[in-house]
């Protein structure tokens, strides 16, 4: 090869050298565009990333990340893996641009946001704060907000710091706008339950329960998805003026199920039926003619009920109250503690007639007996 032969080859592999170099260093990068780098070092809580440009880039401690305290050096350490990055601000004088790791997972984080809600998936959050018109969330580090129609809370106030599950309503990432339900959430959940409830219950089934909500005609009774209904007259065997006299809200009970109608989603529930029939053990102690002390529980126009056994009541006729307070010189009061005989007994329709011992003719209750 000629003197000039070896000249030229020099200087093509010269050139292809620079060529190469020229490649390396001509690079393009401008703001807004998503970069891949690696960490290779800390300038206090700024973090230096390698992306490839004259010098090193940075990512200010606030665009390192926006969704806890941790020191950069944890969020962004430097272990060799590549990252994406976004460039926030070109090229200072001395070529180094600024970039954003927290605009770029915040930017995954949307899109995985608006992926759930295409699947109407349930997220869990935390509860940030109570506001006006609702609650704030953190969701995955986006702030959201759940407007209070879609809370499902007596006191919103008592979810701040707790996990909370959610369904997304709306999203809208240019306006940094989430919206989601809580109640959607609950609802749906509830429908299941139901659904699986009303399989497998069954007449006569003992179910265990939490009261709440008491009402003038009885107790609706959550009992798994479903507020059952344990109407007044199914408490207890004996009177109830009111079910707050006997129960609470938020007291757990176990219920019998009496009746279920599926198609209007409804199930009636006793409390009494549990417990021991008063009458039976009635029946083996109360003999007509013979006298029995009770309790005056109610007056009614057409007489007294009086209790004279536990949770079992007789009637004092309105004839014969009338004549006991004329002879006796007072009226009779609620609460009240009198004498009585019993007339007529009869425990298969539940019935018991009373008189007092100032009013008892003992003829008329031979007649009760040859009858």
């Amino acid at each position: 090869m000629t003197t000039k032969g070896k000249i030229d080859e020099v200087q093509q592999e010269n050139l292809s050298e620079f060529e190469r170099l020229l490649e390396k260093y001509d690079y393009v990068f401008k703001k807004g565009d998503i970069v891949k780098g690696k960490v290779v070092g800390y300038r206090g809580d700024d973090v230096l990333i390698d992306i490839g440009a004259k010098t090193t880039a940075v990512v200010p401690e606030r665009e390192v990340s926006g969704f806890d305290s941790k020191p950069s050096a944890e969020v962004l350490p430097q272990d060799g893996k590549e990252r994406e990055f976004l460039i926030v601000k070109d090229e200072d004088e001395e070529g180094q641009f600024t970039l954003s790791y927290k605009k770029v997972v915040l930017a995954y984080t949307w899109k995985d946001l608006e992926k759930l809600k295409d699947e109407d998936s349930v997220i869990e959050a935390e509860v940030t704060a109570e506001v006006k018109g609702g609650i704030l969330v953190d969701v995955m580090g986006i702030r959201g907000f759940v407007p209070s129609s879609h809370v499902r809370a007596k006191d919103p106030q008592e979810l701040v710091g707790q996990t909370i599950q959610l369904k997304i309503l709306s999203i809208d990432p240019k306006q940094n706008n989430l919206i989601m339900s809580h109640r959607k959430v609950v609802s749906e959940q509830q429908a299941e339950q139901r659904k699986n409830l009303f399989e497998n219950i069954e007449i006569d089934s003992v179910v265990e329960g939490e009261i709440v909500r008491l009402a003038d005609f009885g107790a609706f009774v959550d009992i798994g998805g479903i507020d059952g209904l344990l109407p007044l007259s199914q408490i207890s065997w004996r009177w109830v003026d009111h079910p707050t006299d006997i129960l609470s809200v938020g007291e757990k009970i176990k219920v019998q199920v009496i009746g279920i109608d599926e198609d209007k989603q409804r199930v009636s529930l006793s409390l009494k039926s549990l417990q021991p029939d008063p009458w039976v053990e009635a029946s083996k102690e109360i003999r007509e003619n013979e006298p029995r002390k009770g309790t005056v529980i109610r007056i009614k126009h057409f007489g007294a009920f009086v209790e004279i056994y536990p949770g079992v009541e007789a009637l004092l006729p309105y004839k014969e109250l009338v004549e006991y307070q004329n002879k006796t010189g007072r009226m009779v009061q609620v609460g009240e503690e009198i004498e009585t005989i019993v007339l007529k007994f009869n425990p298969e329709d539940r019935r018991i007639s009373l008189t007092t011992p100032v009013t008892y003719n003992p003829e008329e209750a031979g007649a009760h007996e040859a009858e």
